[in-house]
């Protein structure tokens, strides 16, 4: 979907001597007013606005942080108390940034499985979810070197045990392990470096997210029908007002529940290790990631077992490079994702068997999170080894064979069709 040629007119000499040099206000006007987007979006399409701006508030908080705090093992954990208690309304910016970062997951979650259910991942816009899927990359880095450094045992520990794993990669594992680290263990060179890159992330992400909106703006927006826009008069809209308040309202509503765990629940989303100064002699119980990590942590424990040579005992892949292998391939798994579900119909409103199956697909991924958070032992490994594997059956099984063997439901000819049958019914009288 095309905007075609532009109707921006400058309204005053400046403007139309910055527009002749710099056309940055032409591609405002183009971008983000008279922009058509497809006419029944509904409230899931309002995560892309929230996301946005929940990275701006990421942005500004953490420079805001990044001013007092001290890269230092010796300091850190301190810093962050002063931060707290003494720096003007360090407390908020704390709690924005905190909690700001599970807002963030909570909402690249929703907007991911929005996408996967509507399919908008189909031609032409593999481009737009593989920058997506790289965003989440980027997203789980940043997340990950940030809870290290308020030096809490969780960190600490965490970060031990994350960074461990490296090494279990043939040839270049322990290298890889010793940069990340600055020597052999977490230590203050560690501090320094995750300190460095969860800086620097973000502004990475922000790159990313630019190519991502053009790459969106390039192949037009999806709709819940799947159907591409024919008729530009009929089945669009201009952005502004018309989906700028709609993300203004659904910006609201997520604010409201941002607020809420700000103010109120501060210190809900956190583990009470972590306000515990770390110390290396001292091993917590029960070593766990924030919540937004737990999936995955559960599929990199679930693979307990060595894969050998059938009748031999040489070992091909031991269970610590398995579980590596495992959680890396189930983001990685997501790159394939268009070329994967060989379905025509874009749209789960019209394939019906494909709808229940995402959703026991989001059941399974929600399952999954709940055994990150159980210990590695018994009937959680148990049902965490299963659930990995109809994770990675979802994908490489069920998508392809859908596709194949799904007979979906009729796909209206148009949005406009779509809209108009959708007010007919809604306007039937009940019998």
């Amino acid at each position: 979907m095309s905007a075609g040629h532009s109707q921006y007119t400058p309204n005053n000499g400046f403007m139309k001597w910055l527009d002749a040099r710099l056309p940055l206000p032409r591609m405002v006007y183009d971008s983000f007013i008279a922009y058509p987007v497809p006419r029944n979006l509904n409230g899931w399409y309002t995560f892309g606005a929230i996301l946005s701006i929940m990275l701006v508030v990421q942005i500004i908080t953490g420079v805001v942080l990044a001013m007092h705090y001290v890269a230092s093992t010796g300091a850190a954990f301190d810093s962050v108390e002063h931060i707290m208690r003494d720096v003007n309304y360090g407390w908020l910016m704390r709690r924005l940034h905190s909690n700001g970062a599970s807002m963030f997951f909570l909402a690249v979650y929703i907007h991911i499985f929005r996408g996967m259910y509507y399919g908008s991942y189909k031609n032409p816009r593999e481009v737009l979810w593989i920058l997506g899927v790289l965003i989440f990359l980027l997203m789980m880095a940043t997340a990950f070197m940030g809870y290290v450094l308020p030096w809490g045992q969780m960190s600490f520990w965490g970060a031990t045990v994350i960074t461990g794993f490296f090494s279990a990669v043939p040839l270049v594992g322990t290298t890889i392990q010793e940069w990340l680290l600055g020597g052999f263990a977490v230590d203050n060179p560690t501090l320094n470096r995750f300190f460095s890159l969860h800086y620097l992330l973000p502004f990475m992400i922000a790159g990313v997210v630019a190519l991502h909106v053009w790459a969106l703006h390039v192949v037009g927006q999806t709709n819940p029908t799947g159907v591409e826009v024919k008729d530009m008069k009929k089945e669009t809209v201009p952005f502004t007002p018309y989906a700028t308040i709609k993300d203004a309202l659904g910006v609201i509503v997520f604010f409201l529940v941002f607020a809420w765990f700000v103010f109120y629940l501060p210190d809900f989303l956190g583990h009470p290790d972590n306000y515990v100064r770390a110390d290396s002699l001292k091993t917590p119980a029960h070593i766990v990631p924030e919540w937004y990590f737990l999936p995955f942590y559960a599929i990199l424990r679930a693979i307990t077992f060595n894969i050998s040579i059938p009748f031999t005992d040489i070992v091909l892949i031991n269970s610590k490079l398995g579980g590596v292998i495992a959680m890396v391939g189930s983001i990685a798994v997501m790159f394939f994702l268009p070329w994967l579900d060989t379905s025509k119909v874009r749209s789960a409103s019209y394939r019906p068997l494909y709808r229940q199956f995402f959703w026991v697909f989001v059941i399974v991924g929600i399952l999954l999170g709940w055994l990150g958070s159980k210990p590695a032992d018994g009937i959680y490994v148990l049902a965490a080894q299963i659930l990995t594997a109809y994770y990675f059956a979802h994908f490489l099984l069920i998508l392809p064979w859908l596709g194949w063997f799904e007979k979906p439901s009729k796909v209206p000819p148009s949005i406009a069709d779509a809209v108009l049958a959708k007010k007919s019914n809604a306007a039937q009288p009940a019998e």
